[in-house]
């Protein structure tokens, strides 16, 4: 992910609010009580959605919202919560008026099954390679149309942006990487062969290939933000400079210093 600036937004910008909710009670009634107090409209006429909810539901909401304009202010209803802003009620304009503006570009993925069918996704997060039996992927990793890897035996391996770097990239021992930086995190989930080698970082502008190695007896699947291709023969990803997911943040408390936070729990 890389962030293209940060700037205050003005005070005007936040009359017409489109509220979203997760299925959630918790998150339901709080959209009832915001609506109840701010009124709502349909997200195309939106200048600012709110979604409440999750991290898992923030993807959601931006995966839907990607073609809009209006930029996405998450109040944590959820579990984690990383993506999101605290919930509170009473000063929610003012809260819209400061807030702090991130844009951040997902990632592309081109999934080739077996069959030979293509599935292309974005992935705000990560894009996963996981094992889809009981046998260890074997995996060949292509990066820049250049073999880096000719073997790489695991439960899986990912690429991940920055701001997934602390989500599944980082349960799986990858970096956290700073917002800012043009990097994306390669990491091995539970590698067995090479057993030492846990990832690499490769340039943001780099095409990560991966390839599967015996898929009829070892088949694989690919996930991209929880939207999975069963059986793939082959998968590319790359980073997509053409979308731009606006996420809003209170002051302080963005993307970047929650980064930095992570690192020093």
């Amino acid at each position: 992910m890389t962030v293209f600036g940060n700037r205050n937004r003005s005070r005007t910008m936040a009359q017409r609010i489109a509220f979203l909710a997760s299925d959630a009670p918790l998150a339901q009634s709080g959209r009832d009580a915001l609506i109840a107090r701010y009124g709502t409209c349909d997200p195309e006429e939106a200048e600012v959605i709110v979604a409440l909810g999750g991290d898992g539901f923030m993807l959601q909401t931006l995966h839907s919202t990607q073609d809009l304009d209006a930029p996405v202010y998450g109040m944590n209803r959820g579990t984690v919560g990383f993506l999101m802003n605290e919930y509170h009620e009473d000063d929610l304009l003012d809260r819209l008026a400061l807030a702090e503006e991130e844009e951040i570009n997902p990632l592309s993925m081109r999934a080739t099954t077996a069959s030979g069918d293509i599935h292309e996704a974005l992935a705000i997060n990560e894009v996963s390679m996981l094992r889809q039996g009981p046998q260890a992927a074997k995996l060949r990793i292509w990066i820049d149309e250049r073999l880096r890897l000719d073997e790489l035996v695991c439960d899986g391996a990912l690429l991940s942006t920055p701001a997934g770097s602390t989500a599944y990239n980082y349960s799986a021992h990858g970096p956290i990487l700073p917002i800012g930086s043009d990097v994306l995190a390669l990491t091995a989930i539970a590698p067995f062969r090479p057993r030492r080698w846990r990832g690499a970082l490769v340039r943001k502008s780099s095409v990560v290939r991966f390839e599967v190695m015996n898929p009829q007896k070892r088949p694989v699947m690919a996930d991209a933000d929880s939207r999975s291709v069963r059986d793939v023969v082959s998968v590319e990803v790359r980073s997509e400079p053409a979308v731009a997911h606006r996420i809003l943040f209170d002051p302080g408390h963005g993307l970047e210093e929650r980064l930095i936070r992570e690192q020093f729990v």
